[in-house]
């Protein structure tokens, strides 16, 4: 049921707890999404912290079921979730999130999350992604699902240049890198290490790749997002990966990234900044 009222009641937004100060190295992509639409819609809510390793237990406490699965058939419990009082609402999926959101509150905010356009970007690859991504579902918004999609699986494919660079907290640290390992498949943490001539061609592999994404914001280049001066939620999606991006990379990397392609993903970054807070 649609209302045009801003929720009595703080929304509960389940993120992933990052090395202390949270606020600071909080860097999940998913979760990044669901902050930028909730500062976007300008809707009052609290996040909750979950360490890395209780996501499971808090996400079945919940009873909101798994939205992705690894290749042998097995759930992966992942965030974010967000818990609206208002309508008595949990949602467990970034892009459902988003939809909520839209159609809960839809003149709430800065507008409407899903203006029309065209998102015709499609990513194509064969190697092995980290971690499993959201299938894309029928949706009322198929081109932004869609878009969703290919965003998530562009940046996942060089999602090894910022593992590394996680910002574990220490509490959890040893336990996360394991499970990441046991996922992986791979023998040990360091086997994620991406360095010298290996590292520069996955590096340039990732600026290839947004080489094909900056093609669609370059179609209207009167403002940093992809219709110009109107942020939608295609520019958060990518948005969410880049905050992720900037909290892992090394710093000159990212440097390095914000000026790739005239400048466009350090001016997207920067024009969405006015959505980042952390509350």
């Amino acid at each position: 049921m649609p209302t045009t009222s801003i929720p009595s009641s703080p929304i509960i937004f389940y993120d992933i707890a990052t090395r202390p100060p949270v606020e600071k190295t909080c860097c999940s992509p998913n979760p990044w999404k669901t902050r930028l639409a909730l500062n976007f819609k300008g809707l009052p809510y609290s996040t909750s912290w979950v360490a890395l390793p209780d996501v499971a237990k808090v996400r079945s406490s919940l009873k909101v079921p798994p939205c992705r699965k690894f290749a042998d058939g097995t759930d992966f419990f992942t965030l974010p979730i967000i818990e609206d009082p208002a309508t008595d609402s949990l949602v467990g999926d970034s892009f459902d999130i988003a939809v909520y959101l839209q159609n809960t509150y839809p003149n709430s905010g800065a507008g409407g999350l899903f203006p029309p356009q065209t998102l015709d970007y499609v990513f194509t690859h064969d190697l092995a992604l980290l971690v499993p991504l959201s299938e894309c579902r029928e949706s009322e918004f198929p081109e932004y699902a869609k878009f969703n999609v290919n965003v998530d699986a562009a940046f996942s494919a060089h999602a090894q240049l910022a593992v590394q660079g996680f910002p574990f907290d220490p509490a959890t640290a040893e336990i996360s890198k394991a499970e990441f390992v046991r996922r992986a498949g791979v023998t040990c943490w360091e086997d994620f290490a991406l360095a010298g001539e290996e590292r520069e061609k996955t590096k340039d592999s990732f600026r290839n790749m947004l080489g094909g994404l900056a093609k669609l914001f370059l179609r209207d280049t009167s403002g940093p997002f992809l219709l110009g001066t109107r942020a939608s939620y295609a520019d958060l999606i990518v948005g969410g990966w880049l905050r992720m991006m900037r909290a892992t990379l090394p710093e000159s990397e990212w440097e390095e990234v914000r000026s790739w392609h005239g400048g466009l993903f350090g001016r997207l970054h920067d024009a969405l900044e006015v959505y980042a807070e952390v509350k």
